[in-house]
């Protein structure tokens, strides 16, 4: 496996091993504490310890972090590697220090966001980091399925963050609005989030499938580039038909 595919296929093992995982317990923890919460308000006993909405908002916390990082990176490997591979930073030095500065602004944005308590400071540090993640999602080296947006991986990738965005933001306002409005709308939308997460996980999958390896890119896009669209491919004679089993 050559460093290209290496690097291709960080975001998703990220994605597997840490977020999946989170989500999983997040959602958990989530119903727990909602649980626990009718049961107090009907004056009920709960079996469910009172530590349990502390461990929802931690668990929170690092799925967050983890959406928004593997967010920026995976749409900073394809921006990288393709600029180098075509030498934009020759062709186009201001779009490529511009990017540079992006990705840097936008990870100290979210960390910024974590570290701040006033309301302004985290409303303007969640917008940045939110702009930072749309304009490198702009760049045209990521690849967003524009003709099938609404099962795009891209999309559906960059709702969720920004959800997650908001979510860090206003997690001090849910605790301090009394009329629970912040609170509704805050299960509302990590219910959509939960969604969005099942889509990512079909939506990647079907991805990698369409991606080919690094040795395999050159051949691929010779011999079937000009033959398939619309995901229908005009069958070579067999005269002309690649020699799968050659040493290529």
């Amino acid at each position: 496996m050559s460093i290209a595919d290496f690097a291709l296929i960080v975001h998703p093992t990220l994605s597997v091993v840490f977020v999946f995982p989170l989500i999983g317990i997040a959602t958990a923890l989530a119903w727990q504490t909602r649980q626990r919460r009718l049961a107090v308000a009907n004056k009920q006993k709960s079996k469910i310890p009172p530590v349990v909405g502390a461990e929802h908002l931690s668990v929170g916390r690092w799925l967050a972090a983890g959406v928004i990082g593997v967010a920026i990176l995976g749409m900073s490997e394809p921006i990288i590697s393709k600029m180098i591979v075509n030498e934009t930073y020759v062709r186009e030095p201001g779009r490529a220090t511009f990017v540079g500065l992006m990705i840097a602004l936008t990870i100290a944005s979210a960390i910024l966001l974590y570290r701040a308590s006033p309301a302004l400071w985290r409303g303007v540090f969640a917008t940045l980091t939110g702009m930072g993640l749309v304009i490198l999602g702009c760049q045209p080296e990521v690849f967003r399925r524009g003709f099938e947006w609404y099962t795009s991986h891209y999309y559906y990738g960059i709702t969720a963050a920004l959800l997650m965005i908001l979510s860090v933001a206003v997690v001090p306002d849910i605790y301090k609005d009394k009329s629970k409005g912040w609170r509704r709308a805050h299960a509302a939308l990590n219910a959509i989030a939960v969604l969005l997460f099942v889509g990512q996980g079909f939506t990647g999958a079907r991805d990698l499938l369409e991606i080919p390896v690094a040795w395999q890119k050159p051949y691929v896009n010779e011999l079937f580039a000009k033959q398939c669209m619309n995901q229908e491919c005009v069958v070579l004679p067999a005269s002309e038909a690649p020699d799968v089993d050659g040493e290529g």
